[in-house]
């Protein structure tokens, strides 16, 4: 249970912290003082660059924080200055993300062999078919794009005709939805990619799965040029 001395930021950034570190070890990685935690806790205003430090070591951004902490309603102001500790100067606010492409996609064929149902997806990367406001939480992500979603193979997961955020950066877990991108010279390569549910990553195959109709998959990691996460459905 938190203390009752620990302001709200304080509590709100320990939920970033990376699995394996203490805080302290977290703050020297960052490149920042120990004394951050002690500062933080006490006063609430760490300054932007502290936090982008912070962030960048767990693998997430400001723009993610800052949205992350708007859903929940707090109010916070970050310190444009040098370090933690100093009087709160103006709160920052985020300009707004940049608009991402929308990449054209389109069903093509089946996985393996006829008859499969496991649906492939053509993703034309060189096909801007226009732009769409991109998220906050991604407003840091320079290569994130959009697809629409074809096929039922995700249903009820993913609609057809809804469109997703890709985000070729971001950390892929198992449970995380993702486009696995494959090689041109894969069976099935070329601009060919696959939009399934991570359920287990070795060193040598990935096992995917789709939803409509229920099945699973195993892939050659040599058969695969890319993974990249799918960061949800775009509203």
């Amino acid at each position: 249970m938190a203390g009752a001395d620990e302001s709200q930021i304080y509590r709100d950034l320990m939920r970033f912290k990376p699995d394996g570190l203490s805080a302290n070890a977290w703050a020297v990685k960052a490149g920042v003082s120990r004394t951050v935690w002690a500062d933080m806790r006490r006063h609430g205003n760490p300054s932007r660059r502290t936090l982008e430090k912070l962030l960048a070591v767990a693998g997430s951004s400001l723009a993610e924080f800052e949205a992350l902490r708007i859903g929940v309603g707090a109010g916070y102001a970050v310190s444009e200055a040098s370090g933690v500790g100093e009087s709160p100067a103006r709160g920052w606010k985020a300009s707004p993300p940049a608009q991402m492409p929308l990449l054209g996609s389109a069903l093509a064929g089946e996985w393996g062999s006829a008859g499969s149902g496991i649906e492939l997806v053509e993703i034309r990367q060189r096909d801007c078919v226009g732009r769409v406001p991109r998220p906050a939480s991604l407003a840091a992500g320079d290569e994130v794009y959009a697809i629409t979603v074809v096929g039922d193979s995700m249903w009820p997961r993913f609609r057809p005709g809804r469109r997703v955020a890709i985000s070729p950066r971001a950390p892929v877990a198992v449970g995380d939805d993702v486009l696995v991108i494959l090689k041109k010279n894969s069976p099935g390569g070329g601009n060919l990619a696959l939009l399934k549910e991570l359920v287990r990553r070795t060193s040598t195959h990935l096992e995917l799965r789709q939803f409509n109709p229920d099945a699973t998959l195993n892939v050659s990691a040599a058969d695969v040029e890319a993974i990249h996460k799918v960061a949800g459905e775009l509203i």
